[in-house]
């Protein structure tokens, strides 16, 4: 049995992705997909536009048969943290191929890469502590210390593109766990994964669709860019006002960092080299979440690694109970968040071989193995908290496959 696992954030679902499924089930030749996807705080440090429940409904309705939850220690750290718990939860789930979007499209210079890179880890190591040392942020510092390698030609990728870091990132995952996990990739289209503008009729990067349902411009021409259920998920999100930002987030985020003493503040994770007394420096006199980030970031501190400390702000993640994940510890649970018939099947097969418990609802035991998820949620649920039950009153979405409906 073939298995495909895809890593998602679906923020939100758009043809793109619908692309990247398709093609994932027809070059794997899969007869399941598994979706392994962020919770409702995200990668680069921001809420998730739409409900982490929300988005599990658009990707079953797009032909994935099961969808997991990545945890928010992994969810929210940077590519090879968040690859690692990823690529070990589809490990643990039997999944036989993961596919991936890229830049490059051809799995081989991936792989030679890594190759190289292995090869020369401690002089890779020792440009890298060099080139953070003199002030650059760690993603510049990366690029720079991947081109000290001299790694050019189509034997190799360009690790200056963000899907083809991440690529990079799951394929060294899938080696350090020693996984018999089989990698390929496909090439992304047309739209660049940052790229802000809509430059296509059909396919825009989830950056430019965010920015575009935010403009204030009447909602029709985003039609033709994403499937009809996320344009109805979208549309109803924006009657009920629950679609989230940062700017829904920073009168809360603005309290705890004026009512948190510095000290504390150096207690959650990512907040390094006296950034506490910069964030405080500045938050009084921010207008709005935009505003203040301008007044903050600098050089060194990129805008996704702000956005991350915020988000360690506002849920309470402190360094203790983040580094285990940051230091590639394993995932000691899996979050089941939906499934169609032929999903369920699969999860009933594997699960005496899981030596990690499946959750799918939360319970007394599982309140401490997930306390931080459930901080997240309830952050996440501050605004407009009657669109989104609590975490101990969900239960996993079933979608039938057949009827293409969901069932209670």
């Amino acid at each position: 049995m073939r298995i495909a696992g895809v890593i998602v954030e679906y923020n939100p679902f758009h043809n793109g992705h619908l692309y990247h499924l398709q093609k994932t089930k027809k070059q794997t030749e899969a007869d399941l997909v598994i979706a392994v996807m962020s919770g409702n705080f995200l990668q680069r440090g921001e809420p998730a536009l739409l409900s982490k429940w929300t988005r599990t409904r658009l990707a079953l309705q797009a032909g994935a048969d099961l969808v997991v939850e990545l945890p928010y220690v992994y969810a929210t750290q940077k590519a090879d943290v968040f690859a690692w718990g990823a690529v070990s939860i589809l490990d643990l789930l039997g999944t036989t191929d993961l596919c991936f979007g890229s830049e490059n499209g051809s799995t081989a210079p991936f792989l030679r890469t890594l190759e190289v890179l292995e090869e020369n880890r401690d002089f890779f190591n020792q440009q890298l502590k060099k080139r953070i040392a003199s002030g650059i942020s760690y993603p510049q510092a990366l690029n720079l210390a991947f081109s000290d390698l001299h790694l050019t030609g189509d034997d190799f990728i360009d690790l200056s593109q963000p899907n083809n870091i991440l690529g990079f990132h799951y394929v060294e995952a899938v080696v350090k766990r020693k996984s018999a996990i089989r990698v390929s990739t496909i090439k992304r289209q047309k739209a660049g994964y940052n790229q802000a503008t809509i430059s296509d009729a059909h396919i825009a990067s989830a950056t430019a669709i965010r920015r575009a349902i935010f403009s204030g411009e009447d909602f029709n021409h985003l039609q033709n860019l994403v499937p009809p259920y996320t344009y109805e998920a979208l549309t109803q999100a924006r009657q009920n006002r629950t679609l989230r930002r940062w700017d829904d987030f920073f009168p809360l985020l603005k309290y705890r960092i004026l009512t948190t003493s510095a000290d504390e503040i150096a207690e959650f994770y990512e907040a390094e080299e006296g950034l506490e007394n910069r964030l405080k420096k500045h938050i009084r006199q921010a207008k709005n979440f935009s505003n203040w980030m301008e007044r903050i970031k600098t050089k060194r501190y990129t805008w996704t690694r702000l956005q991350r400390l915020c988000t360690h702000i506002l849920t309470g993640a402190k360094k203790a109970e983040m580094r285990p994940a940051a230091q590639f510890a394993p995932p000691t649970y899996i979050r089941l968040l939906g499934m169609n018939e032929y999903g369920q099947l699969h999860l009933n097969s594997i699960k005496k071989r899981l030596n990690v418990p499946i959750i799918s609802k939360v319970g007394r035991n599982e309140e401490a193995l997930m306390a931080i998820d459930l901080r997240a949620a309830d952050c996440y649920r501050l605004i407009q908290p009657a669109s989104d039950p609590s975490e101990f009153d969900c239960v996993p979405i079933r979608f039938d496959h057949a009827s293409k409906t969901f069932v209670r």
